[in-house]
């Protein structure tokens, strides 16, 4: 909104488009000047509502904040939740077909607008004001990372994968899918399609080197003996 001009001028808004207005203007102030620097006049301003509309809706500012972090949660569980219906339960091609999804995943929820701006309020606010991210333990990761792993218990059951801890499984293949994407992250940059691609195969390898099938000793010593035959 530009300086100067009342709230008051703009077309009326309804209650929910108000505070998504207020949220989705928080999230990009809070972002920007970090929690500390934050201030609800200046959010006010960015979402074209008076400060008393602000604190109508919300209260203070750490009940805002709070507000800002379950509304990017909800966000992004809705991308992920969505990916994870695309997992490759009965693969043609496992490398490929987790790779696929990796790529999804990447691209879907950690690299879009709300994964980022999520990041960044976790990465600078989280040691400082850990309580404000209570929720976000227990309704993001809390969630979603339990559904992953339940999707390589299949796989396991399968015999797709050899896994004994489907939990540790689910963490290491999102920690290393991503992995080489978190240097551009952290300087605020966006990676781009190729470098997801890469990212996602190199993680995807490095697991299945790690959880892939195994054939067993007995299947070995056949096919060496078929080979000498």
């Amino acid at each position: 909104m530009r300086s100067g001009v009342s709230p008051d001028t703009f077309p009326p808004r309804g209650h929910e488009a108000k505070r998504l207005s207020i949220v989705d203007a928080a999230a990009g102030v809070f972002c920007r000047e970090g929690f500390a620097g934050a201030n609800i006049d200046l959010i006010a301003v960015e979402a074209g509502v008076s400060r008393q509309t602000v604190y109508n809706h919300h209260g203070d500012k750490e009940k805002l904040f709070i507000a800002v972090v379950r509304d990017l949660t909800e966000r992004c569980n809705a991308g992920i939740f969505a990916t994870i219906a695309t997992f490759p339960d009965q693969p043609g091609d496992l490398e490929a077909d987790l790779i696929g999804f990796a790529v999804r995943l990447n691209q879907n929820c950690i690299c879009n607008r709300d994964g980022k701006f999520l990041r960044k309020l976790i990465q600078t606010e989280g040691e400082r004001y850990p309580e404000l991210f209570a929720e976000w333990r227990e309704q993001g990761p809390g969630r979603t990372w339990p559904a992953i792993a339940a999707r390589f218990a299949r796989l396991a059951y399968g015999g797709y994968l050899a896994i004994h801890d489907p939990d540790v499984a689910a963490r290491q293949f999102l920690g290393l899918v991503n992995a080489e994407l978190q240097t551009t992250f952290m300087l605020g940059g966006t990676p781009s399609e190729d470098d997801v691609v890469q990212s996602a195969t190199n993680g995807v390898r490095t697991f299945l080197r790690a959880f892939g099938k195994r054939p067993s000793p007995t299947s070995v010593k056949r096919h060496a003996a078929l080979a000498n035959a």
